[in-house]
């Protein structure tokens, strides 16, 4: 093998270790419980999996106020909602925000969502070192029944 070669395989691995220490956020399934005119909050569900570990610290949208991350529990026979100001992503384990579990808020509609309607989410990812990304999603609108 010559120098030059050798160096250039070490830049070539260097540029890919790199690529990896980024990170990744990738967001399957998601959707948005459908609303009636008046209704003026709604959930919105999805499957998060992140390369390394990391935490889904905020969400914005166009079609909300303002969006906040909650959980539900059963206490005493009664489903309670409970805001978080994270959700862990262990990396590399996918996880769910299901209606019933983790899931998002959107608070403040400023509009109805139609089934097939699109609404766009971009949320706030805090990786290693504190680092924050974004992450596009758009979420397609499931009838108000949907489960």
């Amino acid at each position: 093998m010559s120098a030059a070669w050798r160096r250039g395989a070490a830049l070539a691995f260097a540029a890919l270790a790199s690529l990896g220490a980024r990170g990744e956020v990738t967001a399957r399934e998601a959707w948005v419980r459908g609303t009636v005119p008046a209704q003026k909050s709604t959930g919105a569900f999805m499957t998060l999996t992140s390369s390394e570990d990391a935490k889904l610290v905020g969400v914005a949208t166009p079609a909300a106020k303002r969006i906040e991350i909650h959980t539900s529990s059963m206490q005493s026979g009664v489903v309670q909602m409970q805001a978080l100001e994270a959700i862990d992503l262990p990396a590399g384990k996918p996880v769910q925000l299901r209606p019933g579990g983790h899931h998002l808020m959107l608070l403040g509609l400023t509009g109805a969502l139609k089934e097939g309607d699109s609404v766009p989410l971009t949320l706030t990812i805090e990786g290693r070192e504190r680092k924050r990304t974004k992450v596009e999603v758009k979420a397609v609108v499931r009838p108000l029944a949907a489960r």
